[in-house]
């Protein structure tokens, strides 16, 4: 991924603010000497504390990520949102041909690269699961996790659990950094006016990253 000055991230705050506010990614494994890999979409659990950044999924247990796992734990977990297409008139220089200007991609990517550590003890499994439940299901809603009791007891063997613990962070938020700010609030006002899927979060951090952008 390549990762302008001006797309950085401006600290692990940051990226760690987004991973939180989002909930899938992609996890990636490669294996040894494999000529594809796989490319697993799932949802996840992200810690960060003590210094150190963890997430958590869980797959079933067909999945064809084991074996690859099982060859070579290091593995990509991926996450990407608040993606908006950017016409070519709206990134076109002001006072200029908007007929002339270069459409553009809005978007922010991190991109963890991860130890992976298959979990397959009914206990671990089980606080895995309770960690995701606490994470997406509102509270009062959903009985606990516990191997011995049922239905748990037959369906932990079902999934595998996957602790993956981050060891490298590459991570990119693509907003118009290289334009000017009032470039930027024009932009941010025509995604206000379209509100397409994406173009509230792409508003979001085009304004949250030009602090003299008002639009």
């Amino acid at each position: 991924m390549l990762i302008h000055p001006w797309d950085a991230a401006t600290g692990a705050d940051e990226w760690v603010t987004f991973l939180r506010q989002h909930d899938f990614g992609e996890l990636v494994a490669s294996g040894r000497r494999r000529e594809l890999p796989v490319v697993q979409p799932a949802h996840y659990a992200f810690d960060a504390r003590d210094g150190g950044h963890t997430v958590w999924l869980h797959l079933a247990r067909p999945n064809p990520v084991w074996p690859l796992l099982a060859e070579n734990p290091r593995a990509l977990f991926a996450v990407t949102g608040d993606y908006a297409y950017v016409p070519a008139d709206w990134n076109a220089a002001p006072g200029g041909d908007p007929a002339l200007g270069v459409p553009t991609s809005y978007y922010a990517s991190v991109q963890l690269e991860c130890t992976a550590r298959v979990i397959d003890d009914p206990d671990e499994k089980a606080d895995l699961l309770n960690r995701m439940l606490a994470r997406f299901e509102t509270a009062g809603t959903r009985v606990p996790v516990r191997p011995g009791a049922e239905p748990d007891r037959r369906l932990l063997p079902a999934i595998r659990g996957v602790e993956l613990t981050v060891t490298g962070v590459r991570a990119k938020f693509k907003f118009g950094g290289n334009k000017d700010a009032d470039h930027r609030a024009a932009i941010a006002g025509r995604l206000a006016g379209r509100d397409g899927p994406g173009d509230r979060g792409a508003r979001h951090h085009l304004l949250r990253r030009t602090p003299d952008a008002t639009g």
